[in-house]
């Protein structure tokens, strides 16, 4: 999909609200497509610091993806997020990395254990 058609109307992942609405009926604070997608981001970010790379929506249609020296990925999907953060980073990126998981399991901010 070319990037004008994935802002003029990419198609709903499975884990938006809206493309699945019986999924989620059991929530109970009222929530929109944007603040879904604010919420998934800072998720994101939370793992993705550690490896170096920050995460943004890009038009509510797709992430953009930063690593620390400026190299730059648009993804259309969280599935797409790890492989890019991969090749943007240039390690591999397993939110259940024993160290990321082990900073998180004492306190401390885990994007203090990656070197």
């Amino acid at each position: 999909m070319c990037a004008l058609c994935g802002v003029l109307g990419g198609k709903g992942h499975w884990s938006d609200s809206a493309s699945a609405p019986a999924a989620f009926a059991g929530r109970t604070k009222p929530q929109t497509r944007i603040r879904e997608r604010q919420e998934r981001v800072r998720l994101l970010n939370t793992v993705l610091k550690y490896h170096g790379v920050v995460a943004k929506d890009w038009s509510g249609n797709a992430y953009l993806l930063t690593s620390r020296t400026g190299r730059t990925a648009i993804v259309d999907t969280v599935a797409e997020i790890w492989p890019a953060a991969e090749r943007l980073s240039g390690r591999i990126c397993d939110p259940l990395d024993d160290g990321y998981l082990g900073g998180l399991a004492s306190g401390r901010e885990a994007s203090t254990a990656a070197k």
